[in-house]
């Protein structure tokens, strides 16, 4: 299980999810049947998203199945934004699909890391 903070044009939101990366094939098929093709991700510590949402990320972990691998648990922009401290997060993960660049991949895709 992983918990990553995503900041996309629609603003933050944290995701529970069971997939390995941000950038998983399935996880970014997800996403984009959510209208979502443009992001920056950072893992947060699971621990951490526990401690900073209590009782509601209990509930919400309870819900992810392995059909079900996608939570949204926060999608308080403001809220999600402000939890964390950068120094808090991983690395950054930017993703862009679509886009014909330099780095793209076969499908247009463009997926960095960032130290």
């Amino acid at each position: 299980m992983k918990a990553i903070l995503m900041l996309t044009g629609g603003g933050p939101m944290v995701i529970l999810t069971s997939f390995g990366s941000p950038t998983a094939p399935g996880l970014l098929s997800k996403l984009e049947s959510k209208g979502i093709t443009k992001f920056i991700a950072y893992e947060v510590p699971l621990e951490l998203a526990q401690e900073r949402y209590g009782k509601h990320f209990a509930l919400v972990q309870q819900d992810v199945h392995q059909s079900d691998d996608l939570r949204v648990l926060d999608y308080n922009g403001h809220r999600a934004f402000e939890l964390f401290h950068f120094n808090e997060l991983g690395p950054a993960t930017l993703y862009e699909s679509g886009k014909a660049s330099a780095g793209a991949d076969e499908g247009g895709n463009v997926a960095a890391d960032v130290q």
